[in-house]
């Protein structure tokens, strides 16, 4: 048997950092991973792939399109997959790498294999290779299994014709029509690298609209741009069946609330529509550990579950299945064990959607603030008066705050827009230290900046935008 004083099972964004943390503050730290390599989904097959391929597929579609008003002639462009994909493949290595490096640098043992709890102050971990199993003991056990793709009633997944977001990063050639089941962050983003590349992509959601969790304006104005680049939708729609073979797919289609049903045929077909928690095969269940229907553990303000001892931070927990959201979860769980005052405020953790124009938010959303008959007012600004947006030739979008209408108090905030994924942690900053619109707007910013857009929302919350 190995001891140590906290045993994490996951490597992802989750476990990683909580290891690294951890061994900061002095403890002695395994982390056991399935994986040959650290970094979970997110580094693997997840966030960082599939935003090497969209920065790669937008400089390509962006010499297509908008190189010739910049006076910069283009001949003979095209695509060559094979290398895309290879560097692809090389940011996962060198990131995948540099956590390796980070264990070492911090003296942190990874293990690996698949971990299972017999009981609590133990993991048992079984090797990939089918060697012996090995025992860890622990006083603290910390579950950071992440999640995994939710599956769909009919469809079965062969990662060649129909395909998870892990196989739809790595498609050996531009489909001819791409078909993508579920309207969310995921399956816009890949969606919008293959029709990029060449493909014709067909998005069908089973709600009336997409992004579910997204402020709705932000969620229409999004639609609208991603029609206009060429991607078709079919809303309130659900797929009943699938057939697949040697040359596409057959999907079967019928109205959200029944009806006459149509056939869809498509090369590949991508099944987007969310995530579950990855808790099974643990023995949480034979050890009483309190999960919801989803599989979602359960835990109290320290992380801790009801059974002493087991923790779990991450997808596996409620709140956001966010990568950072993760992270933070795992400093604060390892920082509160060696006594440190902690706590994540999940209505400060952003989210955003890496489609072009990029879609960011944090806070409350207008529905929200509707449904719980809370009185704000709103400031928007539009990218078309921002100088520097319009200096990049990149002007579709807007910012938009909301604010509570008798303290100022910043309740959410939402841009769509080129760097929104930027622009959105000045308004994280501004929420966390409970800062009102005022104070946006009275702080000064570069000029020419897209960062404007910002102050000029902050501004017109009071009804005195500058430049607009």
């Amino acid at each position: 048997m190995a001891e140590f004083d906290i045993v994490i099972i996951g490597g992802g964004p989750g476990g990683y950092v909580a290891a690294i943390r951890a061994a900061q503050l002095g403890m002695s730290v395994a982390v056991v991973e399935s994986r040959d390599r650290l970094g979970g989904t997110c580094l693997n097959v997840g966030c960082i792939p599939s935003k090497a391929l969209l920065q790669s597929s937008h400089l390509f579609a962006e010499a297509g399109h908008e190189f010739a008003a910049h006076g910069i002639k283009t001949t003979g462009l095209a695509v060559d997959l094979k290398t895309m994909l290879a560097r692809k493949d090389t940011v996962v290595e060198q990131l995948t790498s540099g956590v390796g490096f980070l264990f070492k640098k911090n003296k942190i043992t990874h293990v690996k294999g698949t971990g299972t709890i017999p009981k609590s102050g133990e993991v048992l971990v079984t090797p990939n290779d089918g060697g012996k199993k090995q025992t860890l003991t622990t006083p603290r056990i910390i579950i950071a299994t992440g999640s995994e793709v939710t599956p769909l009633p009919g469809i079965k997944i062969d990662e060649k014709r129909i395909v998870s977001s892990a196989g739809g990063l790595s498609l050996s050639k531009v489909p001819k029509h791409l078909v993508v089941i579920g309207g969310g962050f995921i399956g816009l983003e890949l969606g919008s690298v293959w029709m990029r590349l060449g493909a014709q992509v067909t998005v069908v959601e089973f709600l009336d609209h997409i992004t579910p969790s997204m402020d709705g304006e932000v969620a229409k104005h999004l639609m609208r741009s991603l029609k206009k680049q060429g991607m078709k939708f079919k809303m309130s729609s659900k797929v009943t069946g699938a057939k697949a073979n040697k040359t596409g797919v057959a999907l079967t289609i019928e109205g959200a609330a029944g009806g006459k049903s149509e056939t869809l045929k498509a090369d590949v077909v991508l099944v987007s529509v969310g995530r579950i928690p990855y808790t099974k095969g643990l023995g949480l269940d034979a050890l009483g550990v309190t999960m919801d229907k989803r599989g979602i553990v359960q835990v109290d303000h320290t992380y801790s579950t009801n059974v002493p001892g087991i923790y779990a931070i991450g997808d596996c927990i409620p709140g956001p299945m966010l990568a950072h959201k993760a992270s933070e979860d795992g400093v604060a769980c390892v920082e509160m064990m060696a006594g440190h005052h902690a706590e994540v405020d999940y209505n400060t953790v952003p989210g955003v959607a890496y489609t072009w124009p990029e879609a960011a938010s944090v806070g409350a959303t207008e529905q929200a603030l509707k449904a719980d008959g809370v009185e704000y007012t709103v400031g928007k600004f539009p990218f078309t008066a921002n100088a520097r947006a319009k200096s990049n030739g990149f002007t579709e979008g807007f910012v938009k705050i909301l604010a509570d209408k008798s303290t100022d108090r910043v309740l959410g905030v939402h841009i769509l827009g080129a760097e929104a994924g930027t622009l959105i942690h000045e308004a994280v900053l501004a929420m966390e230290f409970g800062g009102s619109a005022e104070d946006i707007a009275r702080t000064c910013h570069a000029h020419p900046t897209l960062a404007e857009a910002m102050k000029e929302a902050a501004l017109d919350v009071a009804g005195h935008a500058i430049h607009f």
